[in-house]
């Protein structure tokens, strides 16, 4: 299957902003829930999304339905057992929307992409215009 260069080009680039959204989690907040007893813990895996307490992800959607259109959702998981109560769940939901916000410039410079609410999640929706291979 042919993908457009530019494409994984943004792709990659964008699961490296995740991978940093990730890192500041589970340094800010990595011990306030008990891991999954099946989830390696942090740093045993060579990828971030498949150890320590949080996955933190970008799914694409073409946006049917949404007033916002195509984007990103922030996907974010606590791998736990523990009851995470809804504050607890929107506190982090939130400093992950922040989290990628702040860096969406550093990460994808002269793009005009921004992180909205749509519904109960967060996306990441703007400029994905690919130009020419």
């Amino acid at each position: 299957m042919y993908e457009h260069p530019k494409l994984t080009a943004f792709t990659r680039t964008l699961e490296t902003l995740f991978a940093g959204a990730d890192e500041f989690l589970e340094e800010e907040w990595g011990d306030a829930f008990s891991l999954h007893p099946n989830r390696p813990a942090r740093g045993a895996t060579e990828n971030p999304l498949m150890d320590g307490l949080f996955e933190v992800i970008p799914d694409f959607t073409p946006g049917i339905g949404s007033e916002h259109g195509r984007g990103y959702v922030v996907s974010f998981r606590a791998a736990t057992l523990d009851k995470i109560n809804p504050q607890q769940l929107e506190f982090l939901m939130g400093e992950t929307a922040r989290f990628v916000a702040k860096n969406l410039p550093r990460y994808f410079p002269g793009r005009d992409l921004r992180v909205v609410r749509d519904g109960g999640r967060f996306k990441i929706v703007g400029d994905f215009s690919l130009g020419k291979a």
